[in-house]
């Protein structure tokens, strides 16, 4: 059994038209739910064995964000252009290409890619993960290698509206 988060990055600004969108930044919105979020991961005890981020500007902000409310190394986050592609068939190979010795992996990347993974491995479909929403699924397989269609079961799904009062 492999366990996998999945994890959109906060919401990011589009305050600069001038600016690259890799380096696009979090807003204000983005900078508070980033905390909030890994609070929550932290109260369900997610220990990732290993965090692996698209480097673009918002989401590595969301993965340090996150890695340092649940312990996690920030010098041990690896980052991944592949996960910058957007495409599924992109994050398939990058879950592909972890370790067998990792049990539990995070992925910190951006629709529509995170969504069309979600609902590629995943037992429920979700029209739609939201900014900095983490979809955590079991996975029914001994090796990375071996992810398929439909082979994890979802644990939870948690995102920054859910816990609007």
């Amino acid at each position: 059994m492999k366990g996998l988060y999945l994890v959109r990055h906060a919401k990011s600004s589009w305050k600069n038209p001038n600016l690259d969108d890799f380096e696009r930044p979090l807003n204000k919105r983005g900078r508070k739910n980033a905390p909030f979020m890994g609070k929550v991961l932290k109260k369900l005890k997610v220990a990732p064995d290993l965090v692996i981020s698209s480097p673009a500007n918002r989401a590595a902000t969301t993965a340090r964000i996150i890695a340092a409310a649940i312990n996690f190394p920030l010098e041990n986050i690896r980052y991944s252009e592949t996960i910058y592609e957007f495409s599924e068939n992109a994050l398939i190979h990058v879950v592909q290409q972890i370790d067998a010795a990792v049990n539990k992996a995070m992925i910190v990347g951006h629709n529509p890619a995170i969504n069309g993974l979600v609902n590629y491995i995943g037992d429920q479909p979700i029209g739609n993960i939201p900014t900095c929403g983490v979809y955590c699924v079991r996975l029914d397989i001994a090796s990375w290698t071996k992810i398929s269609e439909h082979c994890g079961k979802l644990e939870f799904f948690e995102y920054p509206k859910k816990h609007a009062s």
